[in-house]
């Protein structure tokens, strides 16, 4: 039979490869690498209404147990009583909000049920009031002795910082009944300057073909971060905090001074919002981009181009850019060197296999949704993965579910046509529905929940773009997310050795204000006696305050000469143009960090650091303090005694001091309280 006309939301590359797809819906037996994991034949309906396949299961997949839903795995009787995990039906919120479903119960026996002592002889502990009265440091050691007997490292702040999973929005991992992975820089992370450094020439001889002048131009990673905006009215790449106010900017190439800043965006809040001016740069894959952008801005503004006819502005610069970078994608150019030389771009990572296989042992379904193409997708998942899974085992054996060509952010948002891939060099068919264990094309994120008997905050997405992968996900879909930030390791190493520079940097800032406290009530007393509000007797020497005040004015400036240039070197261990990932200025939070805090539950590095958390942790945000609740040490021992245990926050509160020379409006250092990522805290 022919094919009906193709839904017009059907991906384009479907679309295209559907024209090859079998003409007629006859039963076909499917290779084995197309077989779900762990599950039983599942029987998925054709376009034709009626007609199926059914899904034949790999050898290695036979041979698993059936742990979904299966409780008895974990279901085990001591002395003290049985303990079994709690299931849907049973499931309750606990006092942080989230489902106990996952957690394991303990039943007592009638013995201890009825209030007879027991036999407690864990970390030392006789009874179960003695963990109110076991010091902290003995615990922290007794859990520790255990965990090296098991050979699992120390976990963060103890542990690696780098490798550690932050928590924006608590979540109990042992609930969540399913994750769904992203492929390109999450589950394949691949060399930034081989990847980006090879689309960027992708893309000069596009544009070269046109007639734009790029020869010379060689690809500088270091020229821009994630998390910068583009201005495509003004040329200009900007960083801004989490308020939406300019804290650095460049034009072109050249980084632009505070007045320059000032003149052009005192009065702008950044409203990411507004696409047609503004470009986000949240992901990876937006580094090429952004250096040939700014690259060619500075050719521009020297009248370098010949295109075509009349002005070309920066606008319309940006749009030749962006569609050069987009064919090379599309077109399939780079990726198919890839394919043929994967170890030249791909970063293998080792332990990504048994994470995953962890997960998929302790009975959680696993999902891969990515926007690439199958051929694609297969040759990089079988470089990455296979070597490192057990005998027998291909990386298609550890998900319920692959989509590749799945349209984010489209299959968020729409329910678009599906199709199975049904051979082994990528034939597709039209199907009405998705079932365990299939491989499909396209369809949307509202299939995915029916298929797998989920929904909500069930699932778990990870990924390493905001927009696409995090928040449409949780927007939509409520779904928990997770982010892949790759630089969170260098952020974390440039943090800790940019630290002693950050507390000198601190200390001024600090002497300046209490000087200009002083400053300050000099100046108000001053001008109450000058108007004759108050007969101060301390202006008896009017020519002796004067002296005063300009002495401790010449100081401030003083302090400001020196801190000015120290805010400007600030993160300069990440990047010397734009500093910190996470920070704009000193004490603020960046826009990018803003983003991750309000669409990712969790971040990290790399999927392989799920490996020391286990599939049964839960995470726990930590406590956002606020400018009043901070630095009450002093106000706490003076008032009612005692110690504290130490001051909250790391900064000495706000540094906005008035007065000449002090932090006035466009100062480069006006900000407020400390307001710390996650990732920031516990790193001294």
């Amino acid at each position: 039979m022919r094919l009906g006309p193709l839904d017009a939301r059907t991906p384009s590359n479907c679309r295209h490869t559907a024209q090859r797809v079998l003409r007629t819906v006859a039963p076909v037996r499917l290779p084995s690498w197309t077989a779900g994991a762990r599950h039983k034949p599942c029987v998925c309906q054709s376009g034709s209404g009626g007609v199926s396949d059914v899904l034949q299961p790999t050898q290695q997949q036979q041979q698993q147990p059936a742990v979904d839903g299966d409780a008895t795995e974990e279901t085990f009787a001591t002395s003290t009583g049985v303990v079994e995990p709690v299931q849907e039906g049973a499931a309750e919120i606990d006092f942080l909000g989230e489902s106990t479903e996952g957690d394991l119960q303990l039943h007592l026996v009638d013995s201890l049920r009825k209030g007879k002592a027991g036999v407690i002889n864990v970390f030392g502990m006789q009874s179960l009031d003695d963990i109110y009265t076991l010091p902290l440091g003995k615990l922290k050691a007794a859990t520790q002795s255990v965990l090296d007997v098991l050979d699992v490292p120390e976990s963060f702040p103890d542990g690696n910082p780098q490798r550690a999973i932050y928590c924006s929005r608590t979540l109990n991992l042992r609930s969540i009944k399913a994750i769904g992975y992203d492929m390109d820089y999450t589950l394949i992370h691949y060399d930034v300057n081989a990847w980006e450094g090879r689309a960027y020439e992708y893309g000069l001889e596009t544009l070269r073909q046109q007639g734009v002048p790029v020869d010379g131009l060689r690809f500088d990673p270091d020229l821009v971060i994630r998390g910068l905006i583009m201005d495509k009215e003004y040329g200009n790449l900007i960083k801004v905090d989490r308020f939406g106010l300019v804290k650095r900017a460049m034009h072109g190439t050249r980084m632009m001074n505070w007045q320059e800043i000032r003149e052009l965006y005192g009065r702008e809040v950044v409203n990411l919002r507004n696409e047609g001016r503004w470009v986000f740069l949240n992901t990876l894959f937006s580094v090429s981009e952004a250096v040939m952008y700014m690259q060619l801005v500075d050719r521009l503004d020297l009248g370098m181009f010949q295109v075509g006819a009349g002005n070309i502005s920066y606008q319309a610069l940006y749009g030749m850019v962006s569609k050069a970078l987009y064919r090379t994608h599309v077109e399939g150019k780079l990726k198919a060197e890839i394919i043929q030389a994967p170890e030249r771009y791909v970063e293998l990572d080792p332990e990504m296999a048994q994470a995953l296989l962890d997960q998929r042992d302790s009975g959680k379904q696993l999902l891969l949704i990515t926007n690439s193409d199958y051929e694609y997708t297969n040759k990089m998942m079988s470089f990455a993965y296979d070597p490192f899974l057990p005998a027998g085992m291909r990386w298609r054996d550890l998900f319920d579910m692959v989509i590749v060509m799945a349209r984010k952010p489209d299959f968020f948002n729409y329910n678009m046509s599906l199709y199975e891939v049904v051979t082994a060099d990528g034939l597709m068919r039209p199907v009405l529905g998705a079932c365990k264990g299939g491989l499909y094309c396209g369809g949307s994120a509202r299939m995915v929940e029916k298929a797998l008997g989920v929904e909500g905050d069930d699932l778990l997405y990870v990924g390493d773009h905001i927009y696409t992968d995090a928040a449409l996900a949780k927007i939509n879909f409520r779904w928990r997310t997770a982010l892949i930030i790759r630089e969170l390791e260098l952020e974390i190493d440039a943090l800790a050795r940019g630290r002693p520079h950050r507390d000198a940097l601190k200390e001024l800032m600090t002497k300046k204000e209490l000087i200009g406290d002083v400053f300050n009530q000099l100046r108000l007393s001053r001008q109450r006696w000058v108007h004759g509000h108050t007969a101060a007797a301390s202006f008896d020497d009017e020519e002796g305050i004067n002296e005063t005040l300009a002495q401790l004015l010449m100081v401030m400036e003083h302090l400001d000469d020196r801190i000015g240039p120290m805010l400007e070197r600030d993160g300069e261990h990440f990047n010397k143009r734009w500093g910190y990932l996470s920070r704009a200025g000193l004490n603020d939070k960046s826009q990018l960090d803003r983003q991750i805090e309000k669409y990712a539950d969790i971040y990290t590095s790399r999927v392989s650091n799920f490996l020391r958390y286990t599939p049964y942790s839960y995470f726990r945000s930590p406590s956002q303090s606020l400018a009043h609740d901070r630095n009450l040490t002093r106000y706490f021992e003076k008032t009612y005694g005692g110690k504290s245990g130490g001051s909250v926050g790391l900064s000495s509160g706000s540094y906005s001091s008035g007065g000449n020379g002090g932090n006035g409006f466009g100062s480069p250092y006006d900000e407020g309280p400390d307001s710390d990522p996650e990732h920031e805290q516990d790193l001294a």
